[in-house]
């Protein structure tokens, strides 16, 4: 992502910290076989700030969500971000290998399914981390282990049905922003 580039925002209001972080989270984990939708979805994420002339136009898209200018941060907190986002795909990476993939494939079905509203989706999402939380290690910041579970359940249903990854990535960028957002501002990459 290069400076001057305006992010998704996902249906809300937001600052584009959580599309950053699970953006990078994403390109910087391992065992990603989705790296094809990832890159396309780069190109829908990302547009370029020439492109706009005036505010957003409030288009939808298909999805329900409306791409276009945001207030941006400044560019050495978007650098943070991208940081952030490597950084825990280190831990994601841990943490991925000591999940059941019963436990994915069942969430997975949840995005895959037709007809099922999102708000459903994003509560079986929810529960998910919740339960993936309780099996983590208790040492790590309860805030830390719901950002880290989210992202981690994201690429693995990603890696399962690729075809939702814009879906998966809508959500997710949801619950961060909804749940974790403060505690997302106040991260700091670790030196």
């Amino acid at each position: 992502m290069n400076k001057g580039v305006n992010t998704y925002s996902s249906g809300l209001r937001e600052t584009p910290g959580a599309s950053i972080v699970l953006y990078y989270f994403l390109e910087n984990s391992s065992d990603c076989g989705f790296t094809s939708e990832l890159c396309a979805l780069k190109n829908k994420l990302l547009i370029p700030e020439s492109h706009f002339l005036g505010d957003d136009d409030g288009d939808l898209q298909t999805d329900g969500n409306s791409f276009g200018r945001i207030p941006t941060r400044e560019p050495d907190n978007e650098e943070i971000f991208r940081l952030i986002g490597a950084q825990l795909a280190v831990i994601g990476d841990r943490l991925a290998a000591e999940i059941e993939p019963s436990f994915v494939n069942n969430l997975a079905r949840q995005f895959v399914a037709e007809n099922v509203p999102k708000e459903e989706i994003s509560k079986h999402l929810s529960q998910a981390v919740q339960a993936l939380v309780r099996r983590m290690p208790s040492d790590m910041q309860q805030e830390r282990a719901m950002l880290v579970a989210a992202m981690v359940l994201a690429k693995q249903v990603a890696n399962k049905a690729p075809s939702v990854l814009q879906q998966v990535f809508s959500v997710t960028v949801n619950f961060i922003n909804r749940n974790l957002r403060d505690y997302l501002n106040d991260l700091e990459p670790e030196s």
